[in-house]
């Protein structure tokens, strides 16, 4: 029996225009004519149709389609995993933006709402790059330290991010001028001013231990985006980046390598 394509059109839930396009890319051409020169389907194109619109939902191309029913060599179980995989992969993404999103809204039902004047005032060139925000949350909400630094983030009143902020500004003040005076990064002044670094992190955020500040100070080397949440790209010399990054390493070796106290550890 044959179908027309008005009638294949309609029941496999496909424009016509769609099933034109495959017969020009020769993806699914009909097996024969009427008389009048009009396209139909027999029951081996409907099977290729149900085939096609399968890999269709799944995200194949028409490309990647026709390569695996056209091809005797091609391993159709192969694409098929490769495809779950980018399916997973992109479910896990989403997910994250979700959870993201979540909390936004959530910051936006609670916290403190700012204009955009109160935002400069209290941020000036320091911004948040969503992209980086997004990453981020992947990598680090995982963790215990990671969770409670969003949730305390979240809680801080404006006046909160007002002092904070002051507080940073001071410090990258003191670390501009330390960098432009060529302070070498393992001296005291650097070292000083990293410890100044991880306690401001520990004490606005999270515990931030010796381990934690290093991975912190390798995305400021690492990721351009990580670095400007620390000095504006205004302000932002070449080589301060890793200077920033040893002298946190360098501090954390001498935190972690101090002998023990009596009483520490207790």
């Amino acid at each position: 029996m044959s179908y027309s394509v008005g009638q294949v059109a309609a029941f496999a839930g496909v424009t016509v225009r769609t099933l034109h396009h495959y017969d020009r890319t020769g993806l699914l051409s009909p097996g024969s004519r009427s008389h009048a020169g009009y396209r139909l389907y027999g029951e081996a194109d409907l099977a290729r149709l149900q085939q096609i619109l399968f890999y269709r939902e799944l995200g194949f191309t028409v490309e990647e389609t026709a390569a695996i029913l056209d091809d005797p060599q091609a391993n159709a179980l192969e694409h098929l995993e490769a495809r779950q995989r980018r399916l997973a992969e992109e479910i896990s993404r989403l997910q994250r933006l979700a959870e993201v999103a979540a909390r936004a809204v959530e910051v936006q039902r609670t916290g403190v709402a700012l204009t955009p004047e109160e935002r400069f005032e209290v941020f000036g060139e320091i911004t948040f790059d969503l992209s980086y925000a997004t990453e981020a949350e992947g990598r680090w909400t995982a963790s215990e330290g990671g969770r409670e630094a969003m949730a305390r983030a979240a809680a801080h009143t404006k006046e909160d991010w007002r002092r904070l902020m002051r507080e940073a500004t001071a410090w990258r003040a003191e670390l501009l001028t330390a960098f432009d005076e060529g302070e070498p990064s393992d001296g005291e002044r650097a070292l000083d001013l990293a410890e100044e670094h991880r306690l401001h992190v520990s004490r606005w955020f999270t515990t931030c231990t010796p381990a934690v500040h290093r991975r912190i100070a390798d995305d400021f080397l690492a990721d351009p985006r990580a670095f400007a949440l620390v000095v504006p790209p205004s302000q932002q010399r070449p080589g301060l980046a890793g200077y920033l990054r040893e002298a946190v390493h360098a501090n954390a070796g001498r935190r972690t390598d101090a002998p023990t106290t009596a009483g520490e550890g207790r």
